[in-house]
C-alpha cells in the first residue's frame, strides 16, 4: 500500500507541477474557440466546464482504465511504474497538446492534423487506420456490455440490438441532447465507485506487492510454464487507457469544439487523463490484493471468485464491488462494466462521422448527409460483429489487436505534435521521448507477440532497429527544418 500511497501523490503532484510546465510550453491565450466561432448547435457547442471534464473523462476512460490495469497488474507492481509515469509524462500529455492544437485549428479530428504536421500521403494512411480503429472500438463496446447484460436476462443478440439503436440515436444527435445529459451522470458514479475503493483500501490497509520487493514478472514466476508474456512490451500494451491511448485523441476533438477559453485546456484534457490514471492506480491496487494479496490472495477469500488468477476483467469488478461494497457496489459495478463501455462506443462512431465529414466536407447539419455517412460504418460494425459472434475466440482477436492499433495510433499523435513543436520553437523534448518510446513498444511488440509474427528475441532486435532509425528519421528531418527555417 505504501507504492499505492506514493503512486497516488506523484499523479497529483504529476497534474500540479508537470501538467502547468506542459500548459506553459504550449501558451493558451484568449482568442476565440472553435465552440464560438464555428458554432452550429450539432456538434459546435459551448458546454459548461464542468460537464465537458466529465464526458471527456468518460469518452476516455470507458472501461479502460479498469480492464487494462486488472489485466496490468497481473504482472505485479511495475504496473504502477507504467501508470504514473506514462500518465504523467505521455498520456495527459498527449491528451492535452491533442485537444488544444484540434483547437487551434478549428476543431480539426486527428487525421487533419496528421496531414497537416506529417504529410498526405500519412493522412490518408490515418484517415483509414482511425476510422476502422474507431468502428473496432464501437465493436467490441457492443458484445462486452451485451454479454454483461446477457447474465442478468434477454438473449445477446437482443442486448446488441438495443445498444446498436442507442449508437445510432446518440450518433445523429446534437451532443448536447443525450452525450450531454447522460455522460455526467455515469462519470459520476464511475468516480465514485473509484473513490469508494479507494476509501475501502485507506480503511483496511491490504498486504499487497510493493514495488522495491517484488519488481519482476510476478504473472510469469507464479504460472512459468503458462504466462509466456514480458514485461516489455507487453504490459505497455496491455495498460492503455489508464497511461497512455491514441485512441484519447479521436476523443478531444469532440471536446475541443465545445470549449469557451483555451485556459481551461489543462483541467480538462490533462486533468482528465490524470484522473484516469488515478482510477487506473485503484483498480491496479484492487487486483493485486486480488491475484497476490497476503497472507493468501484476495480470490481464495471470495468464495464465488471460482476462476482463481485466470478471473476475467469484468468478473474481478463484479466480484470486487460485490464483496467490498455491497448492494450499492453491485449497482455501481453494472454501471461501470455496462454504461461505460457503451459510451466510449457511441463517442467512438461520432467521432468517425465527424472525421469522414471533414475528409469528405460534408455539411453535418442536414439529417441526410449524417446518415450517408452513419450507415456504411454501422453496416461494417454489424459485419465486423457477425464474425466476433461466430468465432468463438472473435472477441479476445478483435480486442488484441485493438490493443495494439490503440497505442499506434498514439505514436503517430505524438510525432504530429512534435512537429509542430518543432514549427512552433517550443519545447519538442516533451514529445519526443515518448514518441520514441511509444515507437520502441509498438514495433517490438509487432514483431515479438504470439498475436503477430512471434519471432521472439529477433523481435526485440527488430524493435530496436525501429526505434534507432526513428531517431535517424527525426534528427535528419530537424537538420533541414531548422535549415529551412534559417533560410
Amino acid at each position: 500500500m505504501i507504492s499505492f500511497t506514493l503512486s497516488l501523490v506523484a499523479l497529483v503532484l504529476g497534474y500540479l507541477f508537470y501538467g502547468r510546465f506542459v500548459e506553459r510550453v504550449f501558451g493558451p491565450d484568449n482568442r476565440v474557440t472553435p465552440a464560438v466561432a464555428k458554432a452550429d448547435g450539432l456538434d459546435y457547442i459551448v458546454l459548461p466546464n464542468w460537464k465537458i471534464f466529465m464526458i471527456q473523462f468518460l469518452n476516455i476512460a470507458g472501461t479502460g482504465p479498469i480492464f487494462g490495469a486488472i489485466m496490468g497488474a497481473k504482472f505485479g507492481p511495475v504496473a504502477y511504474l507504467w501508470i504514473v509515469l506514462g500518465c504523467i509524462f505521455a498520456g495527459a500529455t498527449h491528451d492535452y497538446l491533442s485537444g488544444m492544437l484540434s483547437m487551434r485549428h478549428d476543431g480539426a479530428g486527428l487525421p487533419q492534423l496528421i496531414g497537416k504536421y506529417l504529410g498526405t500521403t500519412t493522412k490518408s494512411v490515418m484517415l483509414v487506420f482511425t476510422v476502422l480503429l474507431l468502428i473496432m472500438v464501437g465493436t467490441v463496446f457492443v458484445y462486452s456490455p451485451a454479454e454483461i447484460l446477457h447474465s442478468i436476462g434477454g438473449a445477446t443478440i437482443m442486448w446488441v440490438i438495443i445498444i446498436f439503436c442507442y449508437y445510432i440515436i446518440a450518433t445523429m444527435l446534437p451532443i448536447d441532447k443525450i452525450i450531454g445529459k447522460v455522460y455526467p451522470l455515469f462519470a459520476f458514479s464511475l468516480l465514485f465507485m473509484a473513490a469508494a475503493l479507494m476509501v475501502w483500501l485507506f480503511l483496511h490497509w491490504p498486504t499487497v506487492p510493493e514495488l522495491w520487493t517484488h519488481f519482476y514478472n510476478m504473472g510469469q514466476a507464479a504460472e512459468p510454464d503458462k504466462w509466456t508474456d514480458q514485461i516489455f512490451p507487453a504490459l505497455f500494451i496491455t495498460i492503455a487507457c489508464g497511461a497512455i491511448s491514441g485512441f484519447h485523441a479521436t476523443q478531444t476533438p469532440l471536446m475541443a469544439r465545445c470549449v469557451k477559453s483555451e485556459r481551461m485546456g489543462r483541467p480538462i484534457f490533462y486533468g482528465a487523463m490524470i484522473t484516469e490514471g488515478v482510477v487506473a492506480l485503484i483498480w491496479a491496487t484492487v487486483s493485486a490484493w486480488f491475484f497476490y494479496g497476503e497472507p493468501a490472495p484476495g480470490y481464495t477469500l471470495i468464495e464465488a471468485a471460482s476462476a482463481g488468477f485466470h478471473t476475467s476483467a469484468p468478473a474481478v469488478v463484479n466480484l470486487i464491488c460485490n464483496d467490498w461494497l455491497g448492494v450499492a457496489g453491485a449497482i455501481l459495478a453494472m454501471l461501470g462494466v455496462v454504461a461505460a463501455p457503451i459510451t466510449s462506443g457511441d463517442t467512438a462512431f461520432r467521432s468517425g462521422r465527424l472525421i469522414v465529414a471533414e475528409w469528405l466536407k460534408m455539411d453535418q447539419r442536414p439529417i441526410v448527409k449524417r446518415l450517408m455517412i452513419c450507415i456504411p460504418m454501422f453496416g461494417c460494425s454489424i459485419a465486423m460483429l457477425i464474425w466476433q459472434i461466430e468465432n468463438p475466440d472473435g472477441f479476445n482477436t478483435i480486442w488484441q489487436y485493438f490493443g495494439w492499433s490503440n497505442q499506434a495510433l498514439s505514436v503517430f499523435t505524438l510525432w504530429t505534435l512534435t512537429v509542430y513543436l518543432v514549427r512552433q520553437r517550443k519545447c519538442f523534448w516533451i514529445t519526443l521521448f515518448p514518441a520514441l518510446f511509444m515507437t520502441f513498444v509498438c514495433s517490438t511488440w509487432l514483431f515479438v507477440s504470439k498475436q503477430a509474427f512471434e519471432l521472439g528475441d529477433t523481435g526485440y532486435a527488430i524493435g530496436l532497429a525501429c526505434l534507432c532509425a526513428a531517431i535517424a528519421w527525426f534528427a535528419l528531418w530537424y537538420r533541414k527544418e531548422r535549415k529551412t527555417n534559417n533560410n
